[in-house]
């Protein structure tokens, strides 16, 4: 009897995979400036890993993950660490290069500055993922930090197979053409931004808009996607280019560490559009899932679980 066919996973993420190493200044330092901190600590990140780890906690649905790692004990552990929360690592792939890694710097109101070395981030391969990956069903989340032309390919692949696909376009990437957005949002169904991200999208498309909401309503409009803006504390703006703007509220927390905020709100955002969630919907279960996170230092340390959310949304 044949083997049957295993079942597409229906959050599959691309994307990076980094260690952090995290220090706390109480001041970031200016160019030509040193600070001094106390200690620094590791942490498992890449908005690629970070994306799926905040989905499998916060959804039933599965999650399966695509990147690449380096043959070093930093690599191992990080693939581990994805395995350990239940997500899918047969296709992160181990490539020439180190595993990579992000410096980040956390002043005294919980504000961030990051550097990346992308070492096998750039190895990441769209063509090696397995086929069964692209499904109708499925929804695909992809990120900028690992070559364009392989976010782009992937994205296709999935339109192709008929499922869905979310675009966080975080980083921009420095050298993006106004044709580069327009080919991947031609394949894409959900882009995520955060407010600088919005403005830039809207430069690179040539939009005269300069609010917020006049920004995501025409891009959405342009292109035929859901726009999602992040706005920090100001909440989350939704525009799917047919109705009005709308706002939803943050939650008010306590911050601690923003890092990994964004990359919350976009796992928790995939995972409930996966699981049926209107997209409205879901991005009000994100937005409390990403307020929630900055309450704790790290990125995958500080994103919440199921039941937290949950307990959130219902005031308890």
């Amino acid at each position: 009897m044949p083997a049957m066919a295993q079942p597409s996973p229906s959050v599959f993420v691309f994307g990076s995979v980094n260690i952090d190493l995290v220090c706390r200044v109480a001041a970031i330092a200016r160019p030509g400036e040193t600070v001094l901190s106390p200690r620094y600590e590791q942490y498992f990140g890449g908005k690629g890993a970070n994306q799926a780890v905040a989905a499998a906690r916060a959804s039933t649905v599965p999650v399966a993950f695509a990147g690449a790692v380096g043959d070093d004990d930093l690599g191992r552990s990080a693939r581990d660490q994805l395995s350990n929360e239940a997500i899918d690592t047969g296709n992160l792939r181990t490539a020439a290069e180190r595993t990579g890694c992000a410096f980040i710097t956390i002043d005294r109101n919980g504000e961030n500055a990051i550097t990346v070395a992308s070492g096998a981030n750039l190895e990441a391969m769209a063509g090696a993922i397995e086929p069964a990956c692209f499904a109708a069903g499925c929804v695909l989340v992809l990120q900028m930090e690992i070559p364009f032309e392989q976010s782009l390919l992937a994205a296709q692949r999935m339109k192709t197979a008929g499922g869905r696909v979310i675009v966080n376009l975080a980083p921009v990437p420095d050298d993006l053409r106004q044709d580069d957005l327009a080919r991947l949002l031609a394949a894409s169904d959900v882009l995520v931004v955060n407010e600088s991200e919005l403005a830039a999208a809207g430069r690179l498309s040539q939009l005269a808009e300069s609010e917020p909401d006049a920004m995501a309503e025409a891009l959405a409009a342009k292109f035929s996607v859901a726009i999602i803006a992040t706005l920090g504390a100001d909440g989350v703006l939704v525009a799917d280019g047919e109705t009005a703007s709308q706002r939803l509220p943050a939650l008010p927390v306590e911050v601690v560490d923003t890092t990994g905020a964004g990359d919350t709100f976009v796992g928790v955002f995939a995972g409930a559009l996966a699981g049926g969630a209107l997209t409205a919907d879901a991005a009000r279960r994100a937005a409390v899932a990403a307020s929630l996170a900055c309450r704790t230092l790290g990125a995958q340390s500080a994103m919440p679980r199921a039941e937290e959310i949950d307990a959130a949304l219902s005031g308890r």
